[in-house]
């Protein structure tokens, strides 16, 4: 199934097409774009046959103008008061219509007029406030869009007059881009571990040969660490993987408290002269993640290409050699971005922390079973609650070691399952001695005739090997049988990582096991399995195994788009095919080929062609007239595009007569000033103007 944009907007919205379409191929990943009726955004979120309702694998936009929500009413009753009246019921519409959607919305407040920018400004605070803790909802402000991707310009007042498409070409770029980008930190896989080189990458200099106080922050270095620690504070875990002497780099964060980045913020580092790829796996192993949930940030591209080459798995990301390019290069690296931060993330440094202490002591253990009921294990099963849906759908997509079926949901996904009753929700809350790790397990599951049905069951890595997962099993067989029913059913869905889930499985139910397509079923007696404790495990033999297949590694080139794909002008000559030439190397032929090219999606195209034999249509005939004034300077009317006969030579040819009667109408009143005196020239301008002044 292909994903799919569904969007709603209330203006011509079509000029986005080219932009996500290009993206699509970008991320290896085609989209399906479809666009509900123009202007029509009550109908799309009430209408339960909708672009939106019908939307089961992507996401739904709504793009909304402030000035748009009333452009029906007569220009004198518009006032501001009405504008909000209205938006606000746009936004009761947006929360009533989200449980009857199985994908994400994402809400976009658009550029406004300039008259209505300061007005805009707080109604985009204002929604931000009151669609805050809505499941299923993403809002994106143009505000955001322009820090991201800025354009001077984004109005188009000729494309506003003739077919009520108010941005130009350039600012549709930064649109999809920042559309496509957003859905992308929601739907990839997310990166868990950032490794730092040190020398000349967390600081200017060699910290072995300029010493502690020889090395310096400089303001690309500065802003770095500003940015990896925004990185830590959303949850990702920072280590360090670089070529020094362990004591060195020990010195430095001793001898500089002024850094952004202090040791409390690694979680583990390997600092030594081994490869950086040997270093990679080490604390891959340490923090029990795999390596394509790392990203090492380097400033020596050798570095980069041994780890590529060593463990592809592993992003690695070369600074740019000119070091006042570094923060812009790092905020349009796109494996960084964040689309929802839990309280969990905030505290996920923390919590892993605790597990390392955890570990270590669990390896010094003379006795075992001994220092598991030492533990003061704490696991606390609750219902789900709407406050906890988004940390749900991060554990989803994130968690891949012990996760049954490894089905990967959004939010608002789950949100439609929840409400609806086709599943029911526990979340687990872990502690112990060493620490509080939060909410790290989640349970979905269903009743089908007598049984229990397990849909989704995953626990985070780092509270695994205490016994939770026994815990867990055991509530939900009580629970089955105060139901009256007599069988918990467990699938099994083999991956390449869910190993530990398997064993586990494998331990509790062998004797119940089942293949299946793709990995093994059990039908558990709830009445053994409601009394299920931690126990060592036995010795046994190898344990069978459904050998998962790899999916094909589609992850984008991240590097590549920040370097080249992180303007929207540079967007902009990408999706049309290549950067734009300088006008004075081609002629009007020529240059108006490309242009319908672009529009039609056809090369080859010669001076006898029709717009409209070729597939042109009124909206493409809008944009034409809006390239052309953009290219060439002149205004063309309607008519000129309209004309059923019209070829690309004759428009060519009419293009230049317009530039010539313009050059003609200037070059006579040149010739005509030229002729005058000093004081006649002056008597012209003060005739012009009275108010005017000349010595």
């Amino acid at each position: 199934m292909q994903f799919r944009f569904a969007i709603s907007a209330t203006f011509t919205a079509e000029p986005i097409e080219p932009v996500l379409n290009f993206w699509g191929r970008q991320l290896q990943t085609p989209f399906e774009i479809r666009f509900a009726p123009y202007n029509q955004i009550a109908q799309t979120l009430t209408d339960p046959a909708s672009e939106f309702a019908s939307n089961q694998h992507g996401v739904n936009i709504l793009l909304v103008r402030l000035e748009d929500l009333a452009q029906f009413d007569a220009p004198d009753t518009v006032t501001l008061d009405r504008l909000e009246s209205n938006l606000n019921e746009v936004i009761r519409l947006v929360r009533e219509a989200l449980p009857r959607m199985g994908v994400p919305l994402i809400f976009v407040l658009c550029p406004p007029s300039e008259a209505r920018r300061e007005f805009a400004h707080e109604m985009a605070l204002r929604i931000e406030t009151m669609l805050e803790g809505t499941p299923g909802i993403l809002y994106l402000s143009h505000e955001e869009i322009q820090q991201l991707y800025p354009v001077a310009e984004p109005s188009s007042a000729e494309g506003e007059r003739l077919g009520h498409i108010p941005y130009t070409e350039l600012y549709f770029c930064a649109l999809g881009t920042a559309l496509v980008r957003l859905m992308h930190g929601l739907y990839s896989p997310p990166f868990k571990v950032i490794a730092l080189d040190c020398d000349n990458t967390l600081w200017k200099g060699i910290c072995g040969e300029d010493g502690p106080r020889g090395v310096t922050l400089d303001p690309a270095r500065h802003t770095l660490q500003e940015f990896m620690k925004e990185q830590h504070d959303s949850g990702m875990l920072l280590g360090m993987a670089s070529k020094n002497n362990e004591p060195d780099v020990l010195e430095i964060f001793a001898t500089h408290p002024e850094m952004p980045l202090q040791l409390r913020h690694f979680v583990a580092w390997r600092l030594n002269w081994d490869a950086k790829s040997s270093n990679l796996r080490a604390l891959s192993s340490e923090l029990s993640l795999s390596l394509d949930s790392f990203i090492l940030v380097d400033d020596n591209p050798k570095e980069c290409a041994e780890v590529a080459e060593s463990i592809p798995e592993v992003l690695a990301v070369a600074l740019p050699a000119e070091a006042d390019e570094i923060p812009h290069f790092l905020e349009h690296i796109w494996a960084f971005d964040h689309v929802l931060v839990t309280e969990e993330d905030r505290n996920r440094s923390a919590h892993y922390k605790t597990s390392l202490e955890f570990g270590r002591e669990l390896k010094q253990a003379s006795n075992l079973e001994s220092f598991m009921n030492a533990l003061d294990l704490q696991v606390r099963i609750q219902p789900c609650t709407p406050s906890q849906l988004g940390r749900v759908a991060q554990l989803t997509e994130r968690t891949n070691q012990f996760n049954f079926t490894t089905i990967r949901r959004t939010e608002a996904e789950i949100a439609a399952l929840l409400a609806d009753g086709r599943l029911e929700s526990l979340t687990m809350d872990v502690s112990d001695r060493f620490g509080d790790y939060g909410l790290t397990g989640v349970a979905l599951f269903r009743t089908v005739e007598d049984a229990l049905v397990i849909d989704t069951l995953l626990l985070s890595c780092r509270v695994l090997g205490r016994g939770v997962e026994h815990r867990v099993l055991a509530h939900l067989a009580r629970e089955a049988l105060r139901r009256g029913l007599e069988t918990v059913i467990a699938t099994f869905e083999s991956t390449a990582k869910n190993e530990p889930a398997r064993r586990f499985l494998h331990e509790i139910g062998a004797r119940f096991e089942q293949p299946t397509e793709s990995g093994f079923s059990y039908s558990l007696p709830a009445a053994e399995l409601r009394d299920l404790q931690w126990k060592p495990s036995p010795e046994v033999g190898p344990v069978k195994t459904w050998i998962a297949r790899p999916l094909a590694h589609k992850r984008p080139d991240y590097v590549r788009i920040a370097r080249e794909l992180s303007t929207p002008v540079q967007v902009l000559e990408a999706v049309r095919c290549g950067p734009t030439r300088q006008q004075g190397d081609q002629d009007t032929e020529v240059r108006l080929a490309q242009i319908w090219s672009e529009l039609l999606h056809k090369s080859g195209i010669s001076s006898t062609d029709n717009f409209f034999d070729l597939g042109g249509h009124s909206l493409l005939a809008v944009l034409l007239i809006v390239r052309v004034r953009e290219t060439f300077g002149v205004e063309l009317a309607i008519d000129d595009v309209y004309s059923v006969n019209l070829t690309l030579g004759e428009l060519a040819n009419k293009i230049e007569r317009e530039q010539l009667g313009d050059r003609a109408v200037y070059e006579a009143l040149y010739n005509e000033i030229e002729a005058m005196s000093d004081d006649e020239v002056k008597q012209l301008l003060e005739a012009e103007d009275p108010g005017v002044s000349l010595p």
